[in-house]
């Protein structure tokens, strides 16, 4: 099997996810993600478009401006040779990951010798949810088999089964503001960072993500109300259960789930897309290019659906066997911020070192596009390893109806 390689990638600001309110809501999601493609292959040194044999994107919500096959009209957006396909992934919150994957599977197959994978989603102008599919495709026989919950409930349940307190997901979330402001002032994502313009007027819109608050303090935090009590108490059931009791009736051995994460510990709504570059290694040295990273290893894994979001870690543990390494050999891990207690719980799983773990902040701090974060915390990864001079990252995500997914890069 061949090897694949990063060679380039670049992304957009994080703009706020507020319809008519945040820097990128003016901009239709097929044009945002034709900036990222562009300012892409403009870093790789003008790798022509003709040369890139599909652009595989993860888009969650793929429905109106975010449906019609968003990435072929995004190569189309783009002004890229017509020769150029496009298709797009739904992973939940790991597609921009499993995209990147799946463009770099084609490689390692020798079925391409260029491709892109990325993601996009526009959550300002096509809202989380407005597929109307709810978790489970609002199936009434799969819902007699298992009643899954929303994954606020899902949060706060891994919080009382591991115990961590308000006190402890509030204190994660402030790391991740701190090391976000201290990212941001040290330019730290400026490399693979883009402004975004006006698709007519050319006008910059957006040149930095707008989701981060440095002025966070834990006594702010302290004061924000959960988030999820009352859904907790909302009748779902086919029997009229509340969240909670279908939760409980799963984990029996708690008498009551403790509501401990607020929007404050949580993953902000946010615009965004980014492209990564993948290609051979014959095609790096025939024109050129010198690659950034390879791919070591990725992989998948499943866990119990009503807990929802513990499989970063056996995902990692699967992408660690296949590469051949252990937790300990990673220099630096990007686990999705979407709740506090999803890194929390994964670092005490795999024994993972906290000062290797999101060192520029996460998605608590910045914000998480759905479709485009898994892309966009690779890119992230990759920047940081060459800043640092370090040799390898994992990138993991946790996914709605019980999933992970995770990737191993290594520097070049």
């Amino acid at each position: 099997m061949r090897e694949a390689f990063i060679l380039e990638a670049a992304r957009t600001p994080r703009g706020r996810g507020k319809a008519g309110k945040g820097g990128l809501s003016s901009v239709h999601p097929q044009e945002l993600m034709a900036q990222a493609l562009n300012r892409t292959l403009e870093k790789a040194g003008g790798v022509p478009s003709q040369d890139v044999r599909d652009v595989v994107l993860g888009i969650v919500s793929q429905v109106g401006e975010q449906g019609a096959c968003l990435a072929r009209n995004a190569v189309l957006a783009a002004g890229w040779s017509q020769d150029v396909t496009g298709t797009t992934v739904n992973r939940y919150c790991g597609s921009g990951l499993q995209a990147v994957n799946f463009a770099a599977m084609a490689i390692m197959a020798g079925q391409s010798e260029l491709a892109v994978g990325g993601g996009v989603e526009s959550m300002s102008r096509v809202a989380m949810g407005a597929d109307g599919a709810g978790i489970d495709g609002n199936n009434p026989t799969l819902r007699k088999k298992i009643f899954q919950v929303p994954q606020g409930i899902s949060a706060d349940l891994i919080a009382t089964l591991e115990g961590f307190s308000r006190a402890d997901v509030d204190g994660f979330a402030l790391r991740s503001q701190k090391n976000a402001a201290v990212a941001i002032a040290e330019g730290r994502f400026q490399k693979s960072l883009f402004a975004v313009k006006d698709p007519e007027t050319g006008k910059v819109l957006l040149e930095k993500d707008e989701h981060p608050r440095a002025d966070t303090t834990l006594e702010g935090l302290a004061q924000l109300q959960p988030a999820f009590l009352a859904m907790g108490a909302m009748p779902m059931g086919l029997q009229g259960e509340t969240a909670d009791q279908l939760a409980l009736k799963r984990y029996p051995q708690l008498s009551a789930i403790q509501h401990v994460h607020t929007a404050g510990n949580s993953s902000g709504i946010v615009d965004g897309a980014c492209a990564v570059l993948i290609g051979s290694a014959d095609y790096a040295k025939a024109h050129g290019l010198r690659p950034r990273a390879k791919i070591r290893a990725t992989a998948t894994a499943g866990a119990e659906p009503v807990i929802m979001l513990t499989a970063p870690a056996p995902a990692s543990q699967r992408a660690l066997s296949l590469a051949g390494m252990q937790a300990r050999d990673i220099d630096l891990w990007e686990i999705n911020e979407a709740f506090a207690t999803v890194p929390l719980q994964t670092i005490r799983a795999l024994d993972i070192d906290p000062d290797r773990v999101n060192v520029n902040g996460g998605a608590i701090a910045l914000g998480h596009p759905l479709g485009a974060t898994g892309a966009i915390l690779l890119t992230t990864a990759l920047d940081e390893l060459e800043r640092t001079g370090k040799a390898t990252a994992l990138i993991t995500l946790c996914i709605g109806g019980g999933m992970g997914i995770a990737t191993i890069i290594e520097r070049c």
